[in-house]
């Protein structure tokens, strides 16, 4: 019974300081955060932080995998196999805006990160392409989007995205760029890759 409290609160320690560095990651950039800068604001031992992550390294990806599987999480609770184009984009830029000032950082610093780091952020956008995919090759079929390579497809939306983010003093000077924006992203992107007046207005 001890031992199960003390796994229980190791978990949690180990959850809070992936929550606390997260939020620390999107305020003061990822390469620069330093492990004592988490503990401080997990109000933590430095000591503490290296029990649960040896390297510093191992606490970067344990952060980009809670990131991956939230993402993945909210797609899955929002989209199903009938799921449109559409409403896979409009989970996909839902889940994004809950991580949006992490998410910034990410993609800004994402060549400066540790391989390990920057294999697990491919995986991720790799797990989102395939949501994206089926539902898009779905709608080739039918007639409703132009035949575009999925390569293509997906790097045009995520292309979208990304420029906003990492150019968000241009379009928005506090707050969420991709909640100001989202609805124009999406109808912009829809409009380019449907074949006639398929959709409706984006809602």
């Amino acid at each position: 019974m001890l031992e199960t409290k003390r796994q229980k609160q190791k978990q949690l320690t180990r959850s809070h300081l992936i929550e606390i560095a997260i939020k620390q990651f999107g305020e003061t950039g990822i390469t620069t955060t330093r492990t004592t800068d988490i503990a401080k604001a997990a109000n933590v031992a430095h000591g503490t932080i290296f029990l649960h992550f040896p390297k510093q390294e191992d606490l970067l990806v344990a952060v980009i995998e809670e990131f991956g599987n939230r993402i993945a999480k909210r797609l899955q609770e929002l989209v199903d196999s009938n799921s449109s184009l559409l409403e896979v984009l409009k989970a996909h830029i839902a889940g994004l805006i809950e991580f949006e000032p992490f998410y910034t950082r990410l993609i800004i610093e994402r060549r400066l990160l540790p391989a390990m780091a920057r294999d697990t952020y491919i995986m991720i956008q790799s797990t989102i392409s395939i949501h994206i995919a089926i539902a898009a090759e779905k709608e080739i079929k039918l007639g409703i989007i132009r035949e575009i390579p999925m390569h293509l497809l997906f790097n045009t939306w995520i292309g979208l995205i990304h420029y906003y983010l990492t150019n968000g003093d241009l379009f928005c000077s506090s707050g969420s760029i991709l909640k100001k924006y989202c609805h124009e992203l999406l109808q912009h992107y829809i409009k380019l890759i449907t074949i006639g007046p398929k959709y409706k207005e984006v809602d």
